[in-house]
């Protein structure tokens, strides 16, 4: 059975970075694609950012593009969210999840209903 657990999340001041990472176990673990989601209390869960696995191809929401970098270790099975600039309003839970579903357009990568995987969630809280 395939686990994915998130770390790196915490709280920062606005204009400030963090990292998070997300580790992937289980045997033959090969998905399609490996996503990031954020769900902010009282909001539904919202797309972050996509990358394919073969490729490395990347799509992001957004709210996000320019500050935020996806990037993947197929070898580690590690996935990691750089954050930049980051704002009051990036605050919530940040999940990983994995898809087995073969998309060419990155696009169809932002519903949550195509990933079949998910972590627990890191905590994410950016202060004014």
């Amino acid at each position: 059975q395939v686990q994915l657990v998130e770390s790196g999340g915490g709280l920062v001041q606005a204009g400030g970075s963090l990292r998070l990472s997300c580790e992937a176990s289980g045997r033959t673990f090969s998905p399609a694609a490996m996503g990031w989601f954020r769900q902010a209390p009282g909001q539904e869960r919202e797309f972050v950012a996509a990358i394919k696995k073969l490729g490395g191809s990347t799509y992001y929401a957004d709210s996000v593009k320019g500050r935020f970098t996806i990037s993947r270790d197929n070898a580690q099975n590690m996935v990691y969210l750089q954050m930049n600039s980051l704002k009051p309003e990036d605050t919530a839970v940040y999940f990983c999840a994995a898809s087995g579903l073969y998309y060419s357009n990155l696009y169809n990568y932002q519903s949550h209903r195509g990933y079949n995987t998910w972590g627990q969630g890191t905590q994410v809280t950016v202060s004014s």
